[in-house]
């Protein structure tokens, strides 16, 4: 008898979703102890390893439009953790950049990727042969 490709346990996209929601659960109550939210979170990894980038490197990063983007910034900038500034060369360039108290906050997060692996009890190897799964799939569609 020939398999019904349609049936929701046939499809790659359904467990996918499905860990893609509990990870993001997972990592919520670790990010209030930090006062962030997930999105948030992304926003300030990228910060935390460059200092500053304009709004636009930013949403290319994190495949993110400006209308997703500008909100969370707006609610960092009210959380003083990170700063806007427009390019004295190209004021069409919005630069973002970390407050002190932004550049701080980094060593409250250390903890945060042991912290869900530690929940998620898988190993390190486990953990990266699973990201390098994701990285080739998603570099096929590029």
């Amino acid at each position: 008898m020939k398999s019904d490709k349609l049936k929701l346990n046939q499809q790659l996209c359904f467990p996918i979703y499905l860990l893609a929601k509990d990870i993001v659960s997972l990592y919520k109550p670790l990010l209030q102890a930090i006062n962030l939210t997930y999105p948030q979170y992304l926003v300030m990894l990228i910060l935390w390893e460059n200092d500053a980038l304009s709004l636009k490197s930013i949403g290319e990063r994190l495949s993110l439009d400006s209308g997703t983007l500008t909100p969370l910034i707006k609610r960092l900038l009210s959380k003083e953790l990170v700063i806007k500034k427009r390019s004295e060369e190209d004021e069409r360039i919005v630069n973002i950049s970390l407050t002190e108290k932004g550049k701080a906050l980094k060593t409250e997060a250390q903890c945060i990727p042991e912290e869900l692996m530690s929940i998620m009890n898988l190993s390190n190897e486990e953990l990266e042969n699973f990201r390098e799964t994701i990285k080739k799939i998603l570099n096929k569609r590029k």
